[in-house]
């Protein structure tokens, strides 16, 4: 074969490859790239010569990384900002949901439809790892509903190990695979660079489940000892999110009774015990911090869910619109995760309409429509901190750093749970913002700010990225934030739905 045969076939297996993980048929992107089902094929077959351009052209439909011209480095953002937003726009459905139920799938041995998933590169990691092991996954349409089929048996010594290690929630397929397998092999968890975060108090949730693990070089290494059962309720060291989703994916195939004590009664915990039900699952207790679960031996069922939607994108949303001084309407907002926000940010001065509430998809989750009105915000009196639920959300308290730069007065935001994430937020210092680092969980802002633009690399923690683009939106002239891949994980194309406000972004990548 020759060398320019050999590049041929190596692009036609990623365009095949990424056609694959876009759910489309060769007639569909033949469709969408005004060309013929026959000329795609030969592409897939490096049958066939290819401009740069018809590259691009690929790239751009397939949302792929690696298909299009100048796509092998990261993606930026170029934002001319002192714009004034309006309109309305959907809160889309959780992140933090999505990615545990892609985890509970694997509980599953018949067909899972999961009604529109978030289409985010923390989704993807995860796709990319179910399939390395044998599941079968498909997009079915544009409202991102995903099929997964889940074989007999898992090929979990193929696990890819690179997706696996870019997303911290791959730690949440301890629960479901102690189910699969009496030994098995997980590679490190990734994500966000949030400082040191221990997986003991998942090994405290897993172990009365008869789950050892022991950390070798680059992997944890887990065994099961089948005959093992909770002889007590379980007491969770830390009332976390993915710990208690843990607990209930090792307790859903165990016929006794499992009770959970200090559990998050979070809003991706929530939808995780709601799909759980479908399965067959009792569960009582949800939105409580005791769980009772009674499990089913076998799980063999065709389920069709609908996560409920984000708070924490709805929170950024609102955000967007306070230190843009615009009035919009967020619409599907999930009211019963945003009170105390809303509650702070009310006391701050925030004005804004709530409609009348209205249920999700799911059935369960309280959702009401936001619209914002420009306000004078002065700073609060006391500090600004998260609590576990019903209290302000960790993820949302990075978006108070931007809020409190555009009030008058000094406003002192405590993230106990981080001891890297404060610090990143005085990143607001390069856009004009007055942000003192206390000690690395708590920042001291004083507002209000003059924004201007400025050139920044993204911060390497989603929710402050965040909140740097959301400056940008804010301040006069032009801004660059660089290497944006954190921001694609946890948000589905946020600079495009931006624009759509009003907003003026432009995605481009160095060539």
């Amino acid at each position: 074969m020759t060398t320019t045969e050999d590049y041929r076939s190596r692009i036609g297996s990623l365009i095949r490859d990424a056609r694959q993980h876009a759910g489309l048929t060769q007639s569909e992107l033949a469709t969408e790239l005004a060309t013929s089902q026959s000329a795609v094929h030969r592409m897939e077959q490096g049958q066939q010569n290819m401009t740069l351009d018809t590259l691009a052209k690929i790239g751009r439909v397939l949302d792929s990384g690696f298909v299009g011209i100048g796509t092998s480095g990261p993606t930026h953002l170029r934002v001319e900002g002192g714009r004034t937003l309006s309109g309305a726009i959907d809160v889309k459905t959780s992140k933090n949901a999505g990615v545990a139920l892609l985890c509970a799938s694997l509980l599953n041995r018949g067909t899972t439809v999961l009604r529109r998933v978030a289409r985010i590169e923390e989704v993807n990691r995860l796709l990319e790892v179910l399939t390395s092991i044998g599941v079968r996954t498909r997009w079915l349409n544009e409202d991102n509903d995903l099929e997964i089929v889940v074989p007999e048996q898992l090929d979990l010594e193929a696990i890819d190990a690179d997706a696996a290690r870019r997303t911290r929630s791959i730690i949440m397929f301890m629960g479901p695979l102690m189910h699969r397998a009496e030994q098995f092999q997980l590679p490190y968890a990734g994500g966000c660079d949030l400082g040191t975060r221990t997986v003991e108090p998942h090994m405290t949730a897993l172990r009365p489940f008869g789950l050892q693990v022991v950390a070798t070089e680059g992997h944890y290494q887990a065994t099961l000892d089948p005959g093992t059962s909770p002889a007590k309720p379980i007491v969770l060291t830390e009332r976390g999110d993915t710990v208690t989703e843990n607990a209930l994916l090792a307790a859903a195939r165990r016929e006794t009774e499992t009770i959970i004590r200090n559990a998050s009664p979070n809003y991706m915990v929530q939808d995780l015990c709601f799909f759980l039900e479908k399965l067959g699952v009792q569960i009582d207790g949800i939105g409580t911090t005791t769980l009772r679960v009674r499990g089913v031996a076998e799980i063999s069922t065709d389920v069709d869910y609908a996560p409920s939607e984000d708070p924490i994108e709805a929170m950024s949303l609102i955000a967007a619109a306070i230190v843009t001084s615009s009035e919009i309407t967020v619409r599907r907002v999930p009211i019963e995760f945003m009170e105390i926000e809303l509650a702070v940010l009310e006391d701050m001065g925030f004005r804004y309409d709530r409609s009348e509430e209205y249920l999700a998809a799911n059935g369960r989750t309280r959702l009401v429509d936001i619209t914002t009105h420009p306000s004078e915000l002065t700073a609060p009196i006391d500090k600004i901190h998260p609590m576990p639920f019903p209290g302000l959300n960790i993820d949302n308290l990075p978006f108070f750093a931007v809020i409190a730069a555009t009030a008058q007065g000094r406003t002192q935001l405590h993230d106990w749970v981080y001891e890297n994430r404060a610090i990143y937020l005085t990143d607001l210092t390069k856009l004009g913002g007055r942000v003192q680092l206390m000690d690395p969980h708590r920042v001291l802002i004083e507002g209000p700010t003059r924004w201007s633009g400025a050139e920044l690399v993204c911060p390497p923690a989603l929710r402050p990225a965040v909140v740097i683009l959301l400056a940008m939106l804010a301040a006069k002239g032009t801004s660059v934030l660089r290497n944006v891949y954190v921001i694609n994980r946890g948000y589905e194309d946020l600079a495009e739905r931006l624009n759509a406000l009003g907003a003026k972004i432009t995605t481009f990548r160095d060539i």
